[in-house]
């Protein structure tokens, strides 16, 4: 067996209240002097401004400051265009599109990216790939892992119930996106990281053991994303963090006149596969239901007959991509489900 040891992975990690203060000093400890700022258009400006003023206290200077309202590859390789000269890091602060294009940007340029969430809606932010919309469809692009992560848990606490949610919803899909890849070794010869296997199963029952919607939990959650991303680098392949969830919520994606939050269809999906894989259903129930996400889905529940096509279009999404769904017709399975399952009552329409 070849085994290739060459992967990347972020050399300064800072999880803790405060943080974002501190985000010159750590880019004066690594000797960056001048750097782009790439943030969420429409971010709180006290958050942009103790950004600000945390680089100028520690003589680091922006060179550059961009706000970002759209994650396209046509916009990261603009501003990657235009870069100043002498620029030596990228910064991204604020949520996943600012995020993703600044990740983007970073690794066009072969220059050190730090990824600074203001919220933790979903793994992306330390991950080996940008989600850019590139000529008008959404695409998982492969770039570098950041080298700096930087999550102030009292800013995250801080941000809206409903990204609290989607994180956990995108955290607890690793139950089944193992559990597929698992499936995917018996069934078709599929290649299994077991450590990296090992580090998803890790993070999601490190944050199980303690649901809690408080500074702690909130660097349980940011921790276990962070550790998913890297898992995804060890493996070389998003199968530690994504299935046949993630399958459906794409398909979603294409078919529903009102796409939600990434984790809060994952989420909801993730009930529904641990049904059709028979494992997992009733830990998963309990965790989405201690942090409140339950009662987030059925305050503005789903379309059934968009999630039933959604199902039926999701083993296509990724050819070659073996899941639950490919052992059989998921489609009347789903739809008694969706009928029948009394976690899900009131969380569905129609």
């Amino acid at each position: 067996m070849q085994i290739d040891t060459q992967i990347t992975i972020p050399s300064l990690v800072r999880i803790k209240p405060g943080a974002l203060e501190r985000l010159g000093l750590y880019l004066a400890r690594a000797e960056y002097r001048q750097a782009v700022l790439i943030a969420s258009a429409g971010l709180d400006d006290t958050l942009v401004q103790t950004a600000l003023r945390s680089l100028d206290t520690h003589d680091i200077r922006v060179v550059q400051q961009t706000a970002v309202d759209d994650a396209t590859f046509e916009r990261a390789t603009a501003l990657f265009a235009d870069f100043p000269p002498g620029t030596q890091a990228v910064i991204g602060l604020g949520g996943g599109k600012a995020l993703d294009t600044a990740k983007y940007a970073a690794f066009l340029a072969k220059q050190p990216y730090f990824a600074v969430p203001t919220s933790l809606s979903n793994d992306g932010f330390g991950s080996p790939q940008a989600s850019l919309t590139y000529a008008g469809k959404r695409r998982s692009l492969a770039c570098r892992i950041p080298s700096a992560i930087v999550i102030d848990t009292a800013v995250c606490l801080q941000a809206p119930d409903a990204l609290w949610w989607s994180g956990v919803g995108d955290l607890i899909s690793k139950v089944t996106a193992i559990a597929d890849w698992k499936l995917a070794f018996h069934a078709a010869g599929a290649v299994v990281n077991d450590f990296a296997a090992l580090l998803s199963d890790a993070t999601v029952f490190q944050f199980i053991a303690r649901p809690a919607h408080d500074l702690d939990g909130v660097g349980l959650l940011g921790t276990a994303l962070m550790l998913n991303g890297i898992a995804m680098e060890i493996s070389g392949s998003s199968r530690p963090a994504s299935g046949s969830e993630h399958l459906i919520s794409h398909a979603l994606d294409t078919v529903t006149a009102r796409p939600r939050l990434h984790g809060l269809q994952v989420g909801t999906a993730t009930y529904l596969v641990s049904r059709l894989q028979g494992q997992g259903t009733a830990r998963i129930a309990q965790v989405l239901d201690a942090v409140g996400f339950w009662r987030g889905i059925r305050a503005d529940p789903f379309s059934k007959a968009e999630w039933l096509e959604a199902v039926r279009l999701a083993p296509t999404v990724k050819p070659g991509f073996y899941t639950i769904l490919t052992t059989r017709d998921c489609l009347p399975e789903v739809a008694d489900i969706l009928d029948t399952d009394p976690v899900l009552a009131e969380c569905f329409t129609g």
